[in-house]
């Protein structure tokens, strides 16, 4: 009766050992999301500039371009994305391998809410410069918002080969397995993998992931 006794506390301990970690890294994760809540989505290499969604939905100056006080569209945004990318476009003609000038034209593409265009200038840029983690883990963001989140989960698949450590690529692998696959179980290993490699990280050290921002994806 003992041997019971004793054998049921262990186990006891044991289960409550198992839950105050797990709840301690759900914590800590919460605590690294709310965290990339109030801070940009790229690396600051190639950040967009906070004056960008501004600046590609005001290509004239105005105040606002849809009509009256109403924000702009997104068929507006588009236009005016277009516009603004124009100067880019025309220099990337004289300079086609030029991988800086395509991530800013996906950067104003990316501000607009155009995912797919900004996917595809994005690509391109890797397609030069394959190893640009920060770019191929903003192209998964891009993916997924534009609702291929098989696309998104490959490009950080491939992020996390080049830099097993990359804290944002192994943050959004986690997202997306959980937001976009159900995969509460890969998204844990996802973050497991990001807490041991990065074992100094503090809540909002690191960039925005995938549904952060309040985003879903748009469907295929």
């Amino acid at each position: 009766m003992a041997d019971e006794m004793v054998t049921s506390q262990s186990s006891s301990t044991g289960w409550q050992a198992r839950q105050v970690y797990t709840l301690s890294l759900v914590c800590l994760l919460i605590g690294l999301a709310v965290g990339y809540l109030f801070r940009g989505s790229q690396s600051p290499a190639h950040a967009i500039p906070p004056n960008a969604m501004q600046a590609a939905a005001n290509p004239d100056g105005s105040a606002h371009a849809g009509m009256g006080n109403q924000p702009p569209s997104l068929d507006q945004m588009r236009q005016m994305a277009d516009k603004k990318a124009e100067p880019l476009l025309a220099k990337l003609k004289d300079d086609p391998k030029n991988a800086d000038l395509m991530i800013q034209v996906g950067n104003i593409y990316y501000a607009t809410h155009q995912f797919k265009e900004a996917a595809d200038y994005y690509g391109k840029s890797l397609d030069v410069k394959p190893k640009n983690i920060a770019i191929r883990t903003q192209l998964a963001s891009c993916l997924y918002y534009a609702g291929d989140v098989d696309g998104a989960l490959r490009q950080l698949s491939q992020a996390t080969t080049d830099d097993p450590k990359d804290a944002n690529s192994l943050f959004n692998l986690g997202m997306i397995r959980w937001k976009g696959k159900k995969d509460s179980k890969g998204a844990l290993a996802a973050w497991a993998q990001l807490l041991k490699a990065n074992p100094q990280l503090e809540p909002g050290q690191e960039s925005t992931g995938p549904e952060a921002d309040g985003r879903r994806p748009t469907g295929k």
